[in-house]
């Protein structure tokens, strides 16, 4: 349904997004993961047509974006980061404008608004000016906006960034209901949380490039696939590395006084690990240990958490 190859966009020396290449299958909710500045929101504005790409290709249902514009945002949605309401207006009126400008016909206008407003759970505040929503309910209004005519693509950019958790997991219910249907989704997000519970696949970015792309499973094959070490104590980088040298170990971050590593499932134990240490003469004040998670892959990957 989205076909993006070796899509580039730069301001000055700055490449926002740096020749990345992806695909989003018919039916699918694919994430981006990646921190304020990784390039998924003007990676979105080039798929739905509001930024000229430097170069590259965007395709949507086979039709190219910058070629046919008009065709493919016939069926795109995009509900973007900021919030694209009217706030002097009501809700049923934004919902009347922004449903205006792809020419439904009034009746079937009429029904969506309808449809939408309850969908988003808008219908007894329906006409209310915006100004007196919730930030919450602005975010649901936000979304019923960008589905206003029932597109069979919709790119969403952080939806729920901004509000609190019961408004959020609201908002990821109404996204989740969306995907059963059959609607394809580009969803990005800086959340760990949102992308593992909500994404068929992943595509991890940071500093204008896809690092990984895969399922959650898959995605945590990058950290190894047995558990993930946590560890402090009074060692250097290089004397940590030194005393465990051999074993099966593969490093994620590993500083003054505190490393995380994952240990193979066919390979050395923690047991093993702690004696190697003691015989190097590196003292262990706390260990603990955890599943692999998208915010070890990340750390793998780029070497700092998410939320830095």
């Amino acid at each position: 349904m989205i076909l993006v190859e070796e899509l580039k966009k730069s301001y000055g020396e700055l490449r926002a997004v740096d020749g990345i290449s992806f695909e989003v299958l018919e039916g699918e909710l694919f994430g981006f993961l990646g921190p304020n500045g990784a390039g998924k929101t003007t990676t979105l504005s080039m798929i739905s047509g509001l930024l000229k790409p430097d170069g590259g290709r965007v395709m949507i249902n086979d039709i190219d974006v910058w070629q046919t514009p008009k065709a493919a945002k016939r069926i795109l949605g995009l509900v973007p980061q900021d919030v694209a309401l009217y706030e002097e207006l009501t809700a049923r009126e934004n919902l009347r404008f922004w449903g205006g400008l792809y020419h439904l016909s009034s009746s079937e206008l009429k029904s969506n608004i309808e449809k939408w407003l309850d969908r988003v759970g808008l219908t007894d505040r329906a006409n209310d000016a915006v100004s007196k929503y919730s930030g919450g309910m602005k975010r649901r209004l936000n979304l019923a906006a960008g589905m206003i005519h029932n597109p069979q693509i919709v790119l969403l950019d952080e939806p729920t960034v901004g509000i609190d958790p019961q408004a959020r997991n609201n908002i990821l219910e109404i996204i989740r209901e969306i995907a059963r249907e059959g609607v394809t989704i580009l969803f990005t997000t800086h959340h760990l949380e949102e992308a593992e519970t909500l994404c068929n696949r992943i595509a991890i970015m940071d500093h204008g490039k896809i690092l990984q792309t895969g399922t959650v499973d898959e995605l945590a094959q990058v950290v190894g696939d047995g558990d993930l070490v946590n560890l402090h104590g009074s060692f250097s980088p290089a004397a940590f590395k030194s005393a465990l040298t051999g074993l099966s170990i593969n490093f994620i971050n590993i500083a003054d006084g505190s490393a995380k590593f994952s240990l193979a499932q066919n390979g050395a134990n923690i047991s093993v690990v702690i004696q190697k240490l003691s015989e190097a003469g590196i003292s262990i004040e706390d260990l603990s240990m955890e599943k692999p998670s998208l915010e070890s892959v990340f750390l793998k990957l780029t070497g700092r958490e998410l939320r830095d």
